[in-house]
């Protein structure tokens, strides 16, 4: 599926990319079109068509106030997607995926912003490799 002699990398190269609706889907998206390309970018000329929604929500591991300082949190980014062909619009593939990343959110706001920005990144990276996997899965077939 991997070797370079198998067709997959040049299809995964092949795969167009729903523009993005947010930062989160943003970090998602760069992810993938970077390992499916093999980081040249994405392709002038498509075969397959990748349609993503991709949601992120924060939520407090602990409800009461144990800790003055930190506070456990973690942030869950989900992708549905759906890869489908463009000469014929067939769907190929659809899926849902979702990625966790657990952070410790203090009492400072920039602190916490960028702490709950650098989880949705992580996780967001996170779940784009999963998705080329599943595709990549499709696409040696």
């Amino acid at each position: 599926m991997y070797s370079t002699d198998s067709a997959v990398p040049q299809k995964l190269a092949a795969i167009k990319i729903s523009p993005a609706d947010d930062r989160v889907e943003q970090v998602v998206r760069n992810r993938l079109i970077f390992l499916m390309s093999g980081g040249a970018g994405e392709a002038a000329t498509a075969d397959y068509q990748l349609q993503m929604n991709i949601t992120s929500v924060r939520a407090d591991i602990l409800d009461d106030e144990i800790s003055a300082v930190l506070k456990p949190s973690r942030v869950t980014v989900t992708a549905t997607y759906s890869l489908s062909s463009i000469k014929d619009s067939k769907v190929l593939k659809q899926g849902t995926r979702s990625v966790t990343a657990l952070v410790d959110i203090g009492n400072q706001e920039f602190a916490k912003l960028r702490a709950y920005r650098d989880a949705e990144d992580r996780a967001g990276r996170e779940l784009a490799e999963f998705i080329r996997a599943d595709l990549a899965s499709v696409l040696g077939r």
